[in-house]
């Protein structure tokens, strides 16, 4: 009889939400196969549909792949930030970058369905979730072309930045890179803020003040609102704020001093917009026993 390890009877119980005495009994009945037992607790009723594919991968890395005039950004998603550090996973995150570079694909779903050695991108995943036991999704992609130059930008894996730049030096396009994963700017210039983001601002900012201000005449009002507003504008956009590598400048004045404008630029996070879900295992096995 195969060693039935606690880890597996729990990504049985995971997959199939049947209680933990059960999943064991159905590995033991099935020599320490998860497909197979999963398959018998479904056939003994106790199991519905598999609920690996419900599970949440918010976890992952993101890779970058670059080569002359082009750039793309791939997230792939795990479930645990320990999986995320299995080589397996890493040398595949790289290999789906590297398919979005030379095939020059711009859509998810038509990288999903991009062939990665014999099979694709997609089936290369669900083969990585068997291998390693958690759900796997290549969830998002970014992509910059650009005759001028590009920076490109990896934080540990965790945030990925691509810049393109009009003019400028490699060196200069990496460093407003570097600013763009620390910062996170929500726009690039004054230009890109939505008037509805400024009607907000000048709203908030109006409401903030008292009754004696409020009282002044509307030119001077407006000019104490929209110097406010001015420098919440220099905060939320990328040109506006201090550069992160020299902060006695902005950003537009490294522009400036290096002979670039931004052409464009695309950040990803791993996680961003996934909602994680923590499993209470001490309120689950209270429940069970009776006791909450």
């Amino acid at each position: 009889m195969a060693d039935i390890s606690a880890k597996l009877v729990n990504e049985l119980r995971q997959r199939s939400g049947v209680g933990m005495m059960e999943c064991k009994k159905a590995l033991v009945e099935n020599n320490g196969d998860i497909e197979v037992a999963m398959e018998w607790l479904r056939k003994n009723g106790m199991a519905k549909a598999d609920k690996k594919a419900d599970r949440v991968a918010a976890e992952g890395l993101i890779a970058v792949a670059q080569k002359a005039g082009v750039a793309t950004l791939v997230e792939v998603n795990s479930e645990t930030d320990f999986s995320s550090r299995n080589e397996q996973f890493i040398q595949f995150t790289k290999d789906v970058a590297n398919v979005a570079l030379q095939t020059g694909i711009n859509d998810i779903e038509a990288l999903k369905a991009a062939k990665l050695g014999e099979n694709t991108v997609e089936e290369g995943a669900k083969t990585l979730t068997v291998t390693i036991g958690e759900k796997f999704d290549v969830r998002r992609m970014a992509k910059v072309e650009s005759e001028g130059t590009i920076g490109a930008y990896s934080h540990s894996g965790r945030i990925g930045v691509l810049v393109a730049l009009k003019g400028g030096s490699e060196e200069l396009a990496k460093g407003i890179a570097m600013h763009v994963a620390a910062m996170n700017p929500k726009f690039i210039k004054v230009d890109d803020v939505p008037a509805d983001f400024l009607a907000k601002e000048k709203e908030i900012e109006l409401s903030k003040m008292t009754d004696k201000d409020k009282a002044k005449p509307a030119d001077i009002l407006d000019k104490i609102i929209s110097g406010k507003v001015n420098k919440i504008l220099a905060e939320v956009t990328l040109v506006g704020q201090p550069y992160v590598l020299d902060g006695d400048i902005t950003v537009a004045e490294a522009l400036k001093k290096g002979g670039a404008e931004i052409v464009s630029v695309q950040r990803l996070a791993v996680g961003e917009g996934i909602e994680k879900v923590v499993d209470d295992f001490a309120a689950e096995v209270m429940k069970q026993a009776g006791l909450a």
